[in-house]
C-alpha cells in the first residue's frame, strides 16, 4: 500500500464514494466539507449499471434499491408530436445484459446512503462546516490534525483544490441552460411515462422526465441553448427566465408547453464544462469528479463518472507508489472521460437536431432495433474497473 491516510476536500457523491473506496482498501481518510450540513441541491439522478456496479461493491446498493425506481426502458420521443422514436430496454434487461441495475432516484437519497455508510466506517472521519483556505497539506493539517499522504479534490466544478495543480482544467459556460423542476403524480399529464426514462427531442432543446418514488412524482429537466447568468448551479427562475424557457420550447407539443408553463418553483442552471488540463501535481494532490472533468448532462453520466473516478483512484493508490499511481489513474480516467464526453456531444447533436438532420435522425432511429441500441452502450454501461 502506497499511502495510509488521505484528506478529501468535498463531501458530495465523489468525496463520499472516495472515502468508502479507500476504506475498503484499508486506507483511512478525513473528509472536509464547507457546508454545516449535507443537503444536495437538485432533484433527480440517473444511475446506470457502470455506477451501480461500484455501489454494489461498496455495499451501498441494497439501501438504494429500496428507495429508487428501476425504469423499464429509456425512451426517445418527438417533442413536436409525442411520437415514439426509439427505446433502450432497462429493468430486468439491464441486470441481465450489464450485470447490474439501472435506477432513478432523488439525488439526496444517494448522498444520504453514502453518508450513512461513511459514518458507520471507522476509517472515515467527516468534518462539516470547514471552508478550506488553500489545499496544501499544512492548511488541511490545521483542520484534521494530521499530515495526509494524499489530498483528493472532490469539491466540484468550482474546485479550490485545482489551485494546487499547475495547468489544471478551467471551467467555462457551455452555452446551454437546464431548468429543473418536479411535478406530483396527481398533477402529471398522462403522456409522462410512469415506468421509464423519456427524452423528448426538439430543435436546439430536449426535455427529460422520469418518476421519483421519494416524492411520488416526476423529475423533469429541460435543456436548451441560453445565456449565462453567473457562476451558480441553481437559481430560482424569475419571470424573465420562465419566458426564456417557453421561448426555447416554442413549436413543441401543446401538452409539453403546458407542463413547462405550469412548472412549480423551477430552478435555472447554467451548464458549465471543463477544459483539458492536469488532474494531479505528480506528488500528493489529485482531482476527481466534477473538479477534474465537469461535463454536460447529455449522456446522464456526471454522477457515474464521479463514482467510477473514486473507486478507480482507490485501486491505483492501493497497489502502486503514489506518483506512479496518480499518473496511471489519470491516464485511465482521462481516456474514459473523453469517450463519455464524445458520446455526450453526439447525443447533444442528435437530440437537438433541426431540419434535414432531424428527419435523418428519426429515420435512423426507426430502423435500429432496441437490441442494437443497447449494444451501442455496452462500452459505457458494461464498464468494469480493475480492483
Amino acid at each position: 500500500m502506497s499511502i495510509k491516510h488521505a484528506a478529501i476536500v468535498g463531501a458530495g457523491v465523489a468525496g463520499l464514494t472516495a472515502a468508502l473506496s479507500l476504506a475498503r482498501k484499508g486506507i483511512s481518510c478525513d473528509i472536509i466539507e464547507q457546508a454545516p450540513q449535507l443537503g444536495e441541491v437538485g432533484a433527480g439522478l440517473q444511475l446506470s449499471p457502470n455506477a451501480t456496479r461500484v455501489l454494489g461493491q461498496l455495499g451501498v446498493l441494497p439501501d438504494l434499491e429500496r428507495q429508487w425506481v428501476e425504469p423499464r426502458s429509456i425512451n426517445l420521443v418527438s417533442g413536436r408530436d409525442l411520437r415514439h422514436l426509439a427505446n433502450v430496454p432497462a429493468g430486468d434487461f439491464a441486470r441481465q445484459r450489464w450485470g447490474h441495475p439501472y435506477g432513478v432516484l432523488h439525488r439526496s437519497t444517494l448522498q444520504q446512503s453514502l453518508l450513512r455508510a461513511v459514518l458507520n466506517q471507522p476509517l472515515c472521519r467527516l468534518h462539516l462546516g470547514h471552508r478550506v483556505q488553500g489545499v496544501g497539506a499544512d492548511a488541511l493539517t490545521a483542520i484534521i490534525a494530521r499530515q495526509p499522504d494524499l489530498i483528493i479534490g472532490a469539491d466540484g466544478a468550482w474546485s479550490v483544490a485545482r489551485d494546487a495543480i499547475a495547468g489544471s482544467p478551467t471551467v467555462s459556460f457551455s452555452g446551454n441552460i437546464a431548468w429543473r423542476f418536479t411535478i406530483s403524480q396527481a398533477a402529471a399529464p398522462s403522456f409522462l411515462s410512469r415506468s421509464g426514462v423519456t427524452a423528448y427531442l426538439g430543435a436546439r432543446a430536449h426535455l427529460v422526465s422520469y418518476p421519483l418514488r421519494e416524492i411520488d412524482g416526476f423529475n423533469l429537466v429541460a435543456i436548451a441553448a441560453g445565456t449565462r447568468s453567473d457562476e451558480s448551479w441553481a437559481i430560482d427562475a424569475d419571470a424573465a427566465r420562465r419566458a426564456m424557457l417557453l421561448e426555447q420550447f416554442s413549436g413543441w407539443h401543446r401538452e409539453i408547453r403546458t407542463v413547462l408553463a405550469g412548472a412549480d418553483h423551477p430552478t435555472f442552471w447554467p451548464l458549465y464544462a471543463a477544459s483539458d488540463g492536469n488532474w494531479h501535481n505528480a506528488r500528493d494532490t489529485v482531482l476527481i469528479g466534477d473538479a477534474a472533468h465537469t461535463m454536460m448532462p447529455f449522456s446522464a453520466q456526471g454522477a457515474a463518472m464521479a463514482i467510477e473516478d473514486a473507486f478507480s483512484l482507490a485501486a491505483h493508490v492501493a497497489r502502486a507508489p503514489l506518483p506512479s499511481a496518480l499518473a496511471s489513474f489519470t491516464a485511465e480516467r482521462k481516456a474514459r472521460a473523453a469517450r463519455v464526453k464524445a458520446r455526450g456531444d453526439f447525443n447533444r447533436f442528435a437530440y437537438h437536431a433541426r431540419g434535414p438532420f432531424r428527419i435523418g435522425r428519426n429515420i435512423v432511429l426507426s430502423l435500429r432495433p432496441a437490441e442494437k441500441l443497447a449494444a451501442d452502450l455496452d462500452w459505457l454501461y458494461g464498464h468494469q474497473i480493475g480492483d
